[in-house]
C-alpha cells in the first residue's frame, strides 16, 4: 500500500527525504480544512508534509488519506520508496500484509452492506 505525500515546500521542502526513509503519520482532528488529514513528520518531530487526499496531489496508483483513516488509530509509519523531483512516495506500514487485507475486506464489506 502506497501513499503520496504532498505540501512539502510549505514545510522543510524536498531535501529532507531519503529512500528508506521512516515516515511517522499522525492524524489531525483539529485541521479546519479536512477531517481526514494526516500530517506527516520526520523522525524528531518535524512536520514535512501531508498524506495526499485530493486527486490533484496523489499519485496514480496510491492511496489517499481518506482511504487509510480508519486503518490506524492515531499514528502509523510509513517509509519513503520513490522520490521524484516534485513527489514522494512511501509505503504504508501495517502490521502485516495478511492482517491489511483482512482489514480491506472487512472495510469493503461494511460499506457494502
Amino acid at each position: 500500500m502506497y501513499i503520496t505525500i504532498s505540501g512539502m515546500g510549505h514545510y522543510l521542502g524536498m531535501d529532507v527525504f531519503r529512500l528508506g526513509q521512516i515516515l511517522f503519520l499522525e492524524k489531525e482532528e483539529s485541521n479546519q480544512h479536512d477531517m481526514e488529514a494526516i500530517k506527516v513528520c520526520m523522525e524528531g518531530g518535524a512536520q514535512i508534509g501531508y498524506v495526499a487526499n485530493s486527486t490533484y496531489t496523489r499519485a496514480i496508483g496510491t492511496y489517499s488519506a481518506g482511504y487509510i483513516y480508519r486503518d490506524f488509530e492515531r499514528t502509523a509509519k510509513a517509509k519513503v520508496a520513490f522520490i521524484t523531483h516534485d513527489m514522494v512516495i512511501a509505503e504504508l506500514l501495517v502490521e502485516t500484509k495478511a492482517q491489511w487485507n483482512k482489514k480491506r475486506e472487512e472495510y469493503i464489506k461494511a460499506f457494502l452492506y
